[in-house]
C-alpha cells in the first residue's frame, strides 16, 4: 500500500491493535446485513434466512436486526431473494454505526445531506416509522438517480430527494432541521485492501487534502442547516485526521454555540474496535472536546469509519 498511507497507519493506530488492523487488508470480512422493516416483517424475513441451511447466521449484540455471516456466505447472501427485493440491506457495521450515533426519532424533520446511494438514509426512515420529514440530497447526477432507485426498492419512497450541492443546502434551509447527517464524501481509506491493489489507486496527501476543503464546506452547510438544540453526526470512512478530527476543529472554532457530544454505541464496548478522537496531531494540540468523538478501526468485521456528534445550542 501507499507508504504515506502506511505512515498513517503508524501515527495513528495503538501498537496493540495494528495486527489486526493489518489483518484486515489481508483478508475477506465479515458480511453483516440489516432486516429491513420498511419492506416486510422482520421475524418472517428472519424465518426465511434462517430456513437456509446454506448461511450461519450471527446476531449483532445490542442492536436488533442485524446479522452477520462468514467470509464464505457472502456470495450466497447476495443472491438470497431478500437481498434483491430489499427485504435485507447489506451494509458495514461501522456504516450504520453513523445512523445509531444519529438516533433518528419517529416525527423528527432530518437531513441526508450527502445521501447516496442510500443505505443510511433507508436506515433512517426505518427508524423514524413513516413518522415525520425525512429529505435526502446528492448533487451528482447519476449517483442521485442510484439514490432514488434504492430508497424505492428499499421502501423508502416516501423521502424527500433533492439533486442539490449540500454546500448550498444551509442557506436554503436555515435551522430547520432536527437532526442532520453528514457522511461526508472522502478519500475512501476504508476501501484498501491488498487483496485488489486498484483499492488504493487514486488515493495520495493530495486527494486527502481535496476531500478536506470539501467537507469543510460541508459540514458549515450542515450546521447552518440544524436546528438549535439539533444534532448534527459528521463521519467520513477515513482515518485521516485531516478529514477527521481537524475538519470539526475547523467547524468549532467558529460556532461559539457548538458542543461535541460523547458516543454511545448500542453495542457491547468490546463488539466494534473503537479509538478516542485524538488531542493531538502532527505536534499541535486540538480541541480537547473531540476527545468524545471516535474512530472505528479496521478489523475482520468494520471498515475504518470516523464519527463525531455535534450539538447546536438550544
Amino acid at each position: 500500500m501507499p507508504e504515506a498511507f502506511l505512515h498513517l497507519l503508524d501515527a495513528v493506530v495503538p501498537a496493540s491493535q495494528r495486527p489486526m488492523v493489518d489483518a484486515s487488508y489481508t483478508r475477506p470480512h465479515w458480511t453483516s446485513f440489516r432486516l429491513n422493516t420498511l419492506k416486510a416483517d422482520p421475524a418472517d424475513t428472519l424465518a426465511e434466512l434462517m430456513a437456509q441451511p446454506a448461511l450461519n447466521l450471527e446476531a449483532l449484540d445490542g442492536v436488533d436486526g442485524v446479522f452477520l455471516v462468514p467470509p464464505a456466505q457472502r456470495e450466497h447472501l447476495t443472491h438470497h431473494p431478500a437481498a434483491g427485493d430489499g427485504r435485507i440491506y447489506i451494509q458495514g457495521l461501522s456504516s450504520m454505526a453513523a445512523v445509531w450515533a444519529l438516533d433518528p426519532q419517529p416525527g423528527e424533520e432530518i437531513l441526508d445531506l450527502a445521501a447516496a446511494p442510500g443505505g443510511k438514509t433507508s436506515y433512517i426512515a426505518a427508524r423514524m416509522q413513516g413518522m415525520g420529514r425525512l429529505a435526502a440530497v446528492e448533487p451528482v447526477k447519476a449517483r442521485f438517480h442510484r439514490l432514488k432507485a434504492n430508497l424505492q426498492r428499499l421502501g423508502a419512497g416516501h423521502v424527500h430527494t433533492y439533486l442539490k450541492d449540500g454546500a448550498v443546502v444551509g442557506k436554503l434551509t436555515p435551522e430547520r432541521f432536527d437532526r442532520v447527517l453528514l457522511d461526508a464524501p472522502c478519500s475512501s481509506e476504508a476501501q484498501f485492501t491488498r487483496l485488489d491493489p486498484t483499492s488504493w489507486a487514486h488515493w495520495s496527501p493530495k486527494k486527502v487534502k481535496e476531500s478536506a476543503r470539501l467537507q469543510a464546506r460541508l459540514i458549515r452547510s450542515a450546521w447552518a442547516a440544524l436546528k438549535p438544540g439539533g444534532r448534527l453526526v459528521y463521519s467520513t470512512c477515513s482515518l485521516s485526521p485531516e478529514e477527521n478530527e481537524l475538519t470539526v476543529q475547523g467547524l468549532l472554532a467558529e460556532q461559539a454555540d457548538a458542543a461535541v457530544e460523547a458516543i454511545t454505541l448500542p453495542t457491547r464496548p468490546d463488539t466494534l474496535p473503537t479509538l478516542a478522537g485524538l488531542s493531538h496531531w502532527q505536534g499541535r494540540a486540538l480541541d480537547p472536546r473531540l476527545a468524545q468523538s471516535l474512530r472505528i478501526l479496521p478489523s475482520d468485521r468494520t471498515d475504518a469509519f470516523y464519527i463525531c456528534c455535534l450539538r447546536k445550542a438550544a
